[in-house]
């Protein structure tokens, strides 16, 4: 009998001033991954889709390597959101072929407040586990499982609250230097720079 294990994180933001709007930046799915987790565990599958091969994780006496497909895409206003659309569990068959993993987030810029992101992920996984977890009773098993989707939701939580903001800052100074560019060299720059923002 499969076993469900949940946690939500919900996360606020404070913005500084720059010169570009951060909504601007939000449309970069690619950025926004890259600020989630370490860029040497994602590969881009196409424009709006990643694959993520997350860290072991220890349960009880189990050590899985969930690899996960997001598909992560952003609204005109700025909202991004990002929604599993796949999963593997590597050299575990027995684990792969019961295990199924629900990831849906977003982050937006706050309507009320132009100098702050608010955001939710809620973390999901159904899994039916082998022989002796099963004699286990299940409060104990739910009870871990919860603290180790929190636990990895945390973490996210803590990358993007250091990555985002200064990978923001990084791309308004380069686009910012892109633009002095443009000034100095034309119409071509112009379309570089268009590209840039959007």
């Amino acid at each position: 009998m499969p076993i469900r294990f949940t946690a939500s994180q919900s996360v606020e933001i404070a913005v500084p001033d720059q010169p570009i709007p951060i909504q601007h930046y939000l449309r970069q799915p690619q950025r926004l991954v890259n600020a989630l987790v370490d860029p040497s565990r994602i590969e881009q599958l196409s424009e709006e889709n990643f694959r993520l091969k997350m860290r072991p994780l220890a349960f009880m006496t189990l050590s899985i390597q969930p690899t996960v497909d997001l598909r992560v895409w952003a609204e005109s206003n700025g909202t991004i959101h990002l929604q599993s659309v796949g999963c593997e569990i590597r050299g575990v068959d027995y684990i792969d072929q019961r295990f199924a993993i629900n990831l849906k987030g977003y982050l937006s810029p706050c309507q009320t407040n132009g100098g702050s992101l608010t955001g939710k992920a809620d973390l999901e996984v159904q899994v039916e586990l082998p022989f002796p977890f099963s004699l286990t009773p299940t409060p104990i098993i739910e009870a871990a499982g919860n603290g180790l989707l929190k636990s990895v939701l945390l973490t996210i939580k803590q990358r993007l609250l250091h990555q985002l903001l200064a990978d923001y800052s990084s791309w308004v100074s380069d686009t910012e230097e892109s633009r002095g560019r443009t000034e100095a060299g034309g119409t071509g720059g112009q379309a570089s720079l268009a590209r840039e923002l959007m």
